[in-house]
């Protein structure tokens, strides 16, 4: 082992068995944390921010002018991908499920917020984008929201299905995607966007540097004890939650003398 060493603080993602006191990980997974990042904030940039990262910096890479629409706005997820599609220059519109999340989302920099329960939220996008469409919808949710996120699409535009939190999306004819003007379906994973030590280290590091220059704010919504598990999941499916949830286990954050995990 080379890149870590015993007593540095460390984080990971992409690997099982995280809801422990103690995991077994392959050393070349782990990326040290700067200490001016508490140990919570790296366990909320791991999978989340560097989903929110790959998807806005690497699989459609936003530039200044784009527009996109990033569902569940308010999320873990969401809140992150609204930043950093800001800092390069995209309009953000975003579908979260109250006002209360709305507000959440334009204090992250969303431009547009829609309440997907009140209206139909393809055709506000429509409306927003004067019938333009967006250049990508980064959509977490799948099954509920897969077809209509499809017609929010600019011809030729993207469709990344980087998640189901409603359930699988089921069978989908490709002759749809050509009918919505020749879109792009994707249906990405984090591990083919750090697939070596080295991919998975920038990727991380950028995010710390954001964080530490106070451009990048990391919402985390409550912690659980590790045996209220459950309790933490029911929170996710019941769409209660408003930034990351995190599980408490056994070890003592160096910064805060919290007991801290990775969920």
């Amino acid at each position: 082992v080379k890149n870590v060493g015993l007593g540095d603080r460390v984080a990971y993602c992409l690997s099982l068995g995280g809801y422990a006191e103690y995991a077994c990980v392959p050393a070349w997974k782990l990326v040290t944390v700067p200490d001016a990042v508490p140990l919570e904030v790296a366990a909320a940039l791991q999978l989340q921010g560097m989903t929110a990262h790959y998807l806005t910096h690497s699989l459609y890479p936003l530039k200044e002018g784009d527009s996109c629409l990033i569902h569940a706005g308010a999320g873990g997820m969401g809140q992150l991908a609204i930043q950093l599609a800001k800092m390069r220059g995209a309009m953000v519109i975003v579908t979260v499920g109250s006002e209360e999340k709305a507000e959440i989302a334009r204090e992250r920099g969303a431009d547009h917020a829609i309440l997907y329960r009140d209206v139909d939220f393809a055709e506000v996008v429509r409306e927003i984008t004067d019938g333009e469409g967006v250049n990508v919808v980064y959509d977490s949710v799948g099954k509920d929201t897969i077809r209509q996120s499809i017609k929010c699409l600019k011809p030729r535009g993207m469709l990344s299905n980087n998640g189901n939190a409603s359930g699988p999306i089921g069978a989908l004819d490709p002759l749809t995607l050509a009918e919505a003007g020749s879109v792009f379906f994707t249906r990405p994973h984090l591990a083919d966007y750090i697939p070596t030590p080295q991919a998975r280290t920038e990727r991380s590091q950028d995010l710390y540097r954001l964080y530490g220059e106070g451009r990048l704010t990391v919402n985390l919504d409550r912690s659980f004890p590790l045996a209220d598990a459950m309790a933490a999941h029911d929170a996710l499916e019941g769409r209660q939650t408003k930034g990351k949830l995190l599980l408490e286990v056994g070890c003592i954050s160096a910064a805060s003398g919290s007991k801290i995990g990775c969920s």
